[in-house]
């Protein structure tokens, strides 16, 4: 269906990769855009899902992570998930583009079709399926809507695994916010809601009904009555509905839909088995004809396929047509003697014969030979799968075993034989365990580098989370700090891990020195975590000891440990003053500029005349290199 409303995502650029040309589909929970991948060149269809679901951080991390889990299901009938991602408030699912029409489309255009024709879709639905189950993938949305038909005739099934994730985000036992069409629901999906691989088996049934008769089993005025009538009526025959469709078809419709599901084929593989026993999709040309072959069901699924052959009767030998030809061959014997011989022939023959069908009719009946109805095992331990396969004449076999996320540990989680199917008495039943919920530790990452973080997390079977950078006083730049969750933390393989790595020690701004005495410069670098490197200078300005500069100037950002450079004063610089006195000005004045001083002089005469000698020098003894000198010259 496609959108007739302008869409404000249309020629958008998602993620600086994907270009959203037009709507190609709509529906309640997202909206399917055909995309350019504009880095590869190539068409593809992305889904951007509701707002309001975007907006639930729990719905957006569920979402991911079924979006890995169906990107890692490689198979040529699954639309393949090529990329997942949020851009802003969009959150999205990038998916192969398969140009053709929805299964639906085909079932409005031709109202339904051939048995053959519907067998020949089955066949790759249910491999589709049959590849997720083995994954461990239940779809859990089955419908025509979810089943493409390529141009180029290829079927293909799409948006496995995102209706978890759907689910989640809304309750599934309410009727407003139900994952899955109505349509569709297994009775167990409608109960408890939840489902594995036998509720896709259901749908899968449903699915065919449909197919072959150009409607659903159920319709009522609400969904709710439609819901009803899955959990308490039997899907009816396709045959009541249409005249012509085949037996084999009708069976294999009764055996998919049971309301048990552990009377339904384990899995969509078992399915597959038996739709491929009856032929219906060999087929071909006679649309509408029965097909004439008999369901012959794997172990997993044969009760009620098919009815038992009926057994050839067995009969006892004539007595005249027996007994004649040995009478013919016989040497001949006087005449009582030769009937008592015949007699004992005769005799021999029928207790034989009746020793046979005796033997057989207790083997086939109650002996090792007679056939037994295979029980469900699913959730039963290892001792409580042998006493019960015990009751019913079998005997278990462990298979193997399994991570399950939700048996427990030691519980059957398959059967082969499945449960509901035929098999002999003493006949061995293959089980396997589950071992429990699959948890990996989260690796020792501390102290290592920081660029190997991501390889050691993928080969622990763990994803590389964000990855931030801090300071750190401790760790070294470049090293990692810490990992979240914590090492030794138990996380689900796939699970990401965020990564904090160090920027090395924090930047420290520098104290401000100048005026403080040398001591205090120095205590305050050290309570800084920086070092001071010392020197001294006269000045007449600033007092001895204290600090008359630094470098750098503070308030400048240094790594610890970095060093701060600072000059202390010395004091003045003092200079003794010459002995000038009784030299002549010119002299005094010399000797005073030569030794670093300023020099004013005062005259006076002496009884009127001026003699041109020093009598004074003021002051005198040590004084500051650059002070004035005033000497007195009479």
């Amino acid at each position: 269906m496609t959108s007739t409303a302008a869409d404000p995502l249309v020629g958008r650029l998602l993620d600086a990769r994907y270009e959203l040309e037009r709507v190609i589909a709509s529906g309640g929970m997202a909206t399917v855009y055909l995309g350019m991948d504009l880095r590869l060149e190539r068409r593809v269809a992305v889904k951007v899902m509701r707002s309001e679901l975007a907006a639930d951080p729990g719905f957006v991390r569920r979402f991911a992570a079924e979006a890995r889990a169906a990107a890692a299901l490689s198979h040529p009938d699954v639309v393949s998930v090529m990329d997942q991602g949020r851009d802003g408030p969009v959150v999205f699912l990038v998916m192969e583009f398969v140009a053709g029409r929805t299964l639906r489309e085909v079932l409005e255009t031709r109202g339904r079709l051939s048995a053959p024709e519907a067998a020949q879709v089955m066949e790759h639905v249910l491999s589709a399926l049959g590849a997720a189950h083995r994954a461990g993938i239940v779809h859990r949305d089955v419908k025509p809507e979810n089943v493409l038909m390529a141009d180029d005739g290829r079927v293909k099934v799409a948006d496995f695994g995102l209706a978890r994730a759907i689910s989640a985000a809304a309750s599934t036992r309410t009727m407003s916010s139900i994952a899955g069409t109505v349509s569709y629901l297994s009775p167990e999906q409608v109960e408890t809601g939840t489902g594995d691989a036998r509720s896709d088996v259901y749908a899968a049934g449903i699915l065919l009904f449909e197919l072959l008769t150009g409607e659903k089993p159920y319709v009522g005025d609400s969904p709710m009555s439609v819901v009803y009538q899955h959990v308490h009526s039997t899907v009816p025959a396709p045959s009541s509905r249409v005249s012509g469709v085949p037996e084999a078809a009708d069976r294999l419709v009764e055996v998919a839909t049971r309301r048990d599901p552990a009377e339904r084929p384990a899995d969509a593989t078992a399915l597959l088995a038996l739709l491929t026993r009856s032929g219906l999709a060999e087929a071909r040309g006679r649309t509408g004809d029965p097909v004439d072959a008999t369901l012959v069901a794997p172990a997993a699924t044969a009760a009620g396929l098919a009815a038992a052959p009926t057994a050839r009767p067995v009969h006892k030998p004539a007595t005249a047509g027996p007994a004649a030809a040995p009478a013919r061959t016989a040497p001949r014997l006087p005449g009582r003697r030769r009937r008592r011989g015949l007699g004992w022939v005769l005799a021999a023959v029928v207790l034989a014969a009746a020793a046979g069908l005796g033997f057989w009719a207790w083997y086939a009946g109650s002996g090792p030979g007679a056939a037994t109805t295979v029980p469900s095992l699913l959730t039963l331990s290892q001792p409580q799968a042998e006493a019960k396969a015990k009751a019913a004449g079998l005997t278990v076999a462990v298979a193997g075993s399994r991570f399950d996320e939700s048996a427990a540990a030691g519980t059957v989680i398959s059967t082969q034989p499945g449960p509901g199917a035929q098999a002999r008495k003493s006949a061995t039943v293959q089980v396997v365990l589950s071992k429990g919920r699959e948890r990996l530790k989260v690796p020792a990452l501390d102290g290592t580098d920081g660029s190997k973080a991501a390889t050691v997390l993928a080969q622990s079977g763990l994803s590389p989370g964000t990855v931030t950078q801090r300071y750190s006083e401790d760790v070294p730049g470049g090293k990692v700090v810490s990992t979240d969750p914590a090492a030794g933390s138990p996380l689900k393989r796939g699970t990401a891990v965020a990564v904090v790595v160090s920027k090395g020690p924090a930047p420290v701004p520098v104290p401000s020195l100048v005026g403080t005495t040398a001591r205090d410069a120095a205590a305050a670098l050290t309570s800084a975590g920086l070092k001071g490197s010392s020197s001294e200078a006269f000045s007449s300005t600033v007092a001895k000891g204290v600090v008359i500069s630094q470098k750098p100037d503070r308030g400048t950002a240094l790594r610890r440990g970095s060093t701060v450079s600072y000059v202390v004063s010395k004091g003045p610089d003092l200079v003794r003053v010459p002995a000038v006195t009784g030299i002549s000005e010119q002299s005094a004045s010399s000797a005073l500029r030569a030794a670093g001083f300023q020099v004013t002089v005062e005259r006076q005469p002496h009884f009127g005349v001026l003699l041109g000698r020093v009598v004074r020098a003021t002051p005198s003894g040590m004084q500051p290199r650059g002070s004035t000198i005033t000497i007195t010259v009479f």
